[in-house]
């Protein structure tokens, strides 16, 4: 099945923290989503193509966790965007902070909320085709 030319695959790194003065490679995401042609997530083609926008979580020392993409419902002003690593729970589900209006362009930025509350920024790293 080839995938549409929409679908890329985003990485993303730890920014610069009081932690990691310098960001962190070892700590990031990696995820596949639709992006419109201003590098927007694009939640029509999401519908459509969901089960192929899967996430990959990497923080040094722990084990690798694997998950979707999601788009919880609430409107324009309140749908969020989250990484889910498991449907029967939401305990473990990670928010990104305005993923909806966020360019996912290499050197933008942007904020996650793990599943601890703690919120992280990240700076993105590379888009490329998902293929």
């Amino acid at each position: 099945m080839t995938l549409p030319h929409a679908l890329k695959r985003i990485r993303l790194h730890l920014a610069r923290s009081k932690e990691f003065p310098s960001g962190s490679a070892r700590h990031g995401y990696e995820f596949v989503a639709p992006l419109d042609a201003k590098g927007h997530i694009d939640p029509k083609l999401w519908q459509q193509h969901r089960d192929h926008c899967g996430v990959r979580r990497f923080w040094n020392g722990a084990d690798e966790q694997f998950g979707r993409l999601v788009h919880k419902p609430g409107g324009a002003e309140h749908a969020r965007w989250v990484f889910d690593y498991d449907a029967s729970r939401t305990d473990d589900d990670e928010s990104g902070y305005r993923f909806g209006t966020h360019v996912f362009l290499p050197g933008e930025y942007v904020s996650i909320r793990d599943d601890a509350n703690e919120v992280h920024t990240f700076q993105v790293k590379s888009v490329e085709p998902a293929a």
